[in-house]
């Protein structure tokens, strides 16, 4: 899995990308969202990525090393991300709209990790939402039951 998601990697760099949106593409692409997530706010340690991985096993139906793989390919494809139109595009164009809310909520529990929503993350999240086509509604309900859940297993 990891050759493959490297060569998907090069092809991305090399402006050559695949319209396609192949199960790969599309978990790296979610990985990348949930990475950049996580560095918004300067400080993506070893718990939000522990976190990163486990959203991803979920998701994706993932062992534990494709996950690590795709989490290192996330951490090198987002490493000088400008822009993540993108990977917000193979998320609306691959998902049905309620994995699309899922996505946000992933997204929420990530920036929502460790316990400060700051506001370059509030505002990716605004982005990403407006760029899958999730309505702001969805996305504070998904934001929600993210701060629900967390106080719950406070």
């Amino acid at each position: 899995m990891l050759d493959r998601l490297k060569s998907m990697f090069s092809q991305n760099a090399g402006g050559a990308a695949a319209r396609s949106h192949d199960p790969d593409e599309l978990q790296l692409a979610a990985a990348a969202l949930l990475v950049e997530a996580a560095r918004m706010d300067d400080d993506y340690d070893a718990d939000e990525r522990a976190l990163i991985g486990q959203l991803l096993r979920d998701r994706f139906d993932l062992d534990a090393l494709d996950a690590e793989a795709l989490l290192v390919a996330a951490d090198a494809a987002t490493v000088d991300l400008v822009e993540v139109y993108g990977f917000a595009r193979q998320v609306k164009d691959a998902f049905e709209h309620e994995e699309r809310v899922q996505m946000i909520e992933m997204l929420w529990e990530v920036v929502c990790a460790d316990g400060e929503i700051h506001d370059h993350e509030a505002n990716l999240l605004r982005r990403v939402a407006g760029l899958i086509y999730v309505s702001d509604r969805e996305s504070g309900d998904a934001r929600k039951r993210v701060l629900d859940r967390s106080r719950a297993a406070s």
